[in-house]
């Protein structure tokens, strides 16, 4: 598995892993949706660039198809997206599949959201071939679209994510659900306080962003507490220039910037 592909893999399952076991929040479902969807986007990935000796493209892209446009010939290298949600099934479902308990339950349902997630933004790319491109033949390839859709879809579906209570029997949801719905079992805590149980380190000292109105703004993150500004010098690269050949060289360059940080409650 090639290095970006090893990073993302990684980071997605650590993600899963500083999750509390206790977590049923909303927060702990997208947690494991995303980080179920990283695993098969990097694998699937692996797959496509020959890091991966059990895969390689999907081999069930060959010969002819068509679509809206007409006739195509399958070639490039599809990726093979349903290797890499098998392996995230697998893998990720694990531990999971151990327990009998509503987190597990929680867990493996947002795990299958996430899988879903990646394989619902596949798209067809294609080359034309013929005289001066008129596209008399074309071969075409499926390919994932980039994680940032996968990422966007999830944080809507985190939006609406719908609070359930499991049934008598323990197999499944009092209340009805989709297979894209991200589903949680408990209220969020207050991530604004420290509380080491709830797996949250409160906002105190977090860098915020004072000109934005979004979640990473000093109005938002830091809870109404205000925040504390302060000035540091930062040592930048500066006025880079290409040399032939092929070396790029650049300055350091000295700036002061203001550095907001929350205040801890009073």
């Amino acid at each position: 598995m090639d290095t970006d592909s090893f990073s993302a893999f990684d980071t997605a399952i650590h993600q899963v892993l500083l999750v509390p076991h206790s977590d049923l929040s909303r927060e702990a479902a997208f947690v494991y949706a995303i980080s179920s969807a990283g695993v098969v986007y990097a694998i699937t990935r692996a797959c496509s660039q020959g890091e991966l000796k059990t895969c390689n493209c999907d081999p069930q892209r060959r010969g002819r198809d068509n679509d809206s446009r007409g006739d195509f010939d399958w070639g490039g290298c599809s990726d093979h997206i349903n290797y890499g949600i098998h392996f995230a099934k697998a893998f990720v479902d694990a531990k999971e599949k151990t327990e009998k308990d509503a987190q597990a339950l929680m867990n493996l349902h947002n795990n299958r959201c996430g899988r879903t997630a990646v394989k619902r933004f596949m798209k067809l790319e294609c080359k034309c071939h013929g005289v001066s491109g008129s596209c008399t033949l074309r071969t075409c390839w499926s390919a994932m679209s980039d994680f940032r859709r996968t990422g966007d879809f999830l944080l809507k579906r985190y939006n609406r994510a719908i609070q359930v209570t499991m049934n008598q029997n323990g197999t499944g949801f009092t209340v009805a659900t989709k297979k894209n719905d991200l589903v949680y079992f408990e209220n969020s805590p207050d991530y604004c306080r420290m509380d080491k149980d709830a797996g949250s380190l409160g906002t105190a000292g977090r860098v915020c962003n004072k000109t934005s109105r979004g979640s990473d703004g000093c109005e938002v993150m830091c809870c109404g507490w205000g925040y504390d500004t302060t000035r540091e010098k930062r040592i930048t690269k500066c006025e880079c220039k290409f040399q032939w050949c092929c070396t790029v060289k650049c300055k350091e360059c000295e700036e002061t910037v203001d550095v907001h940080t929350c205040k801890a409650q009073t």
